[in-house]
């Protein structure tokens, strides 16, 4: 047998072994006879929804949140188990059931050495958008980046349908991976909009719907408190919270201006509004409509992920009215999905794995921490690395927890032991700054199976070719952002989201066990028994009928 043959021989066994271990662990391994796999495969993400939020604000919830929750199985201690706890390795991390260090999708926006840049994680200058509301073309976005396939596009790969719906390409794309039947994100200038990586143009269901429900329709619009002031938290206006762009701290918010017209600044004040959830939620299910998803014989999928809580929490953080108001206006958009799903693909022919993309911290002045600006990362850098290397920009860019290097400097660093050790005690100086790493100590497996879960947790956002030279960690409750508040830590606030499945198959009920939302892909795939690539994940088989 020839050395090519051979390779592809093992590739075949590889195949087939991943393919039995997720038979294996579906129910239909299971003793006795296992009733008829579901058709639909639906994934939701509410972005920036922390656990506790659940425990905190649940007893307004009235619909969609509160029906999950009664008839669904929870897993009460989910988490992440990373650092990145941003919206694109989160969603990558849900829709792939890897983690970052395997899927690639390390942060929002990562520094490329090659291009000198440091574009979005969906960002494609191969693509084009395709508009549906006649904005000009721009750089498209699709899954280059994604290193491994989501399960929307293994769904289709055996004959499904893949929808995924969102504000954010980020968010739609790593739901459905490098192709899909649909996908579509708002274009902040004003309109949705999908890419040639997906579609050769405007699919005409999305059209027609689009075309018949107009966003600039709710210009007229005003967020109000949905329930009496007394069913809130806390008070409605902190001088702490942030501003938006026509609005102030406290409620009513009015979407438009007096004597105005639609523009980017309304466009910016609809997204953070539960209008624009409640937009999402009826194109998910239109689409579920038109593409008949979970009426057909093959298996199809869905992922929806509503962005409006991230817009509103980093704004108005997560104790304010604002947070408070946006749950309870999703409870009853989730209600109307879920109704939806019922009447048209039927109990139990559907099942959903609910979950977040990261949690939130509180706002810094509140809680008697503070900010640390990338600008003081690199000027602390740069004192110490100019007496060494002489004049000039050692620090090629700073992104978030990583911070890269020219190559003349990274070269000296990773050779010169005690330079690159003032350099870490320089950043571990820094007020609000606790851990510091060289890179490559973190792109091990040993540093993945760290018992230090902070290491480890480092290690488990590292990927070799795209993460930095240095990866920098802040203490507790500070932000490394000079917003109103953020998130992308390794602390409890920010991993812990609900972890959630409802429908066909599942076991209604709190779980304690350990659960990450890498599980969601492996279990749903178990559920609809749809082989797919091997995952971090496993199949939380406790919560299965």
């Amino acid at each position: 047998m020839s050395i090519r043959a051979c390779g592809t021989f093992r590739r075949a066994i590889a195949v087939a072994a991943a393919t039995i271990a997720v038979f294996t662990a579906s129910p239909s391994g299971l003793s006795g006879q296992q009733p008829a796999p579901p058709k639909l495969v639906v994934i939701v993400v509410v972005d920036q929804l922390r656990a506790d939020y659940l425990d905190w604000y649940g007893g307004n919830f009235t619909a969609g949140l509160q029906r999950l929750m009664r008839d669904g199985a929870i897993f009460t201690k989910a988490a992440y188990p990373y650092l990145n706890t941003v919206t694109c390795a989160g969603h990558a991390t849900i829709g792939t059931g890897t983690f970052p260090y395997r899927h690639g999708m390390i942060l929002n926006n990562w520094f490329d050495r090659k291009t000198g840049k440091a574009p979005y994680c969906t960002d494609d200058p191969e693509m084009s958008e395709i508009s549906y509301n006649g904005l000009s073309s721009v750089q498209g976005d699709s899954a280059k980046r994604l290193l491994v396939p989501a399960i929307g596009e293994q769904i289709m790969t055996r004959g499904g349908r893949s929808v995924a719906v969102s504000l954010k390409p980020r968010s739609a794309v790593t739901l459905v991976g490098h192709k899909a039947t649909s996908v579509l994100w708002f274009d902040d200038r004003g309109g949705w909009t999908t890419s040639t990586a997906f579609t050769d143009g405007p699919v005409p269901f999305v059209r027609q719907f689009i075309d018949a429900n107009a966003i600039t329709a709710d210009y007229d619009k005003v967020w109000d408190r949905s329930l009496p002031p007394a069913a809130y938290q806390g008070e409605d206006e902190v001088p702490s919270e942030g501003i938006t762009s026509g609005w102030t701290r406290s409620f009513p918010h009015p979407l438009g201006q007096p004597g105005g017209k639609p523009d980017a600044q309304f466009y910016g004040r609809w997204q953070r509004s539960p209008f624009a959830d409640e937009y999402v939620a009826r194109l998910a299910m239109a689409s579920i409509d038109a593409l008949q998803l979970g009426r057909r014989d093959a298996t199809d999928f869905i992922g929806i992920s509503f962005s409006g809580v991230d817009g509103v929490g980093h704004v108005f953080g997560p104790r304010s009215h604002e947070i408070q108001d946006m749950l309870i206006r999703l409870d009853r958009t989730v209600g109307q999905l879920l109704d939806h799903l019922d009447k048209t693909v039927g109990v139990g022919n559907y099942v959903i794995g609910f979950s977040a993309d990261h949690g939130v911290a509180e706002i810094p002045d509140q809680v008697g921490a503070g900010r640390v600006a990338s600008k003081t990362v690199i000027e602390t850098l740069q004192n110490v690395l100019v007496p060494a290397l002489g004049p000039g920009t050692h620090v090629a860019n700073s992104s978030y927890t990583n911070i890269y290097l020219s190559d003349a400097a990274r070269v000296r660093l990773k050779n010169d032991a005690k330079l690159r050790g003032r350099a870490l005690d320089a950043l571990r100086s820094i007020e609000g700054i606790k851990y510091a790493w060289w890179g490559e100590e973190l792109g091990t497996e040993s540093a993945r199976k760290s018992s230090d879960p902070v290491r480890r947790a480092a290690a488990l956002s590292h990927h070799p070719e795209r993460s930095g030279d240095l990866i920098i960690a802040p203490a507790e409750k500070w932000i490394l952002s000079t917003s109103t508040t953020t998130h992308g830590t390794h602390y409890q606030y920010d991993q812990r989201v609900p972890v959630l499945l409802f429908g066909a198959s599942v076991r209604p009920g709190r779980y304690v066990g350990a659960a990450t939302p890498a599980d969601i892909t492996p279990t749903l795939a178990a559920i609809a028994h749809v082989p797919i690539a091997p995952t971090d994940g496993r199949v939380l088989k406790e919560a299965l009928k």
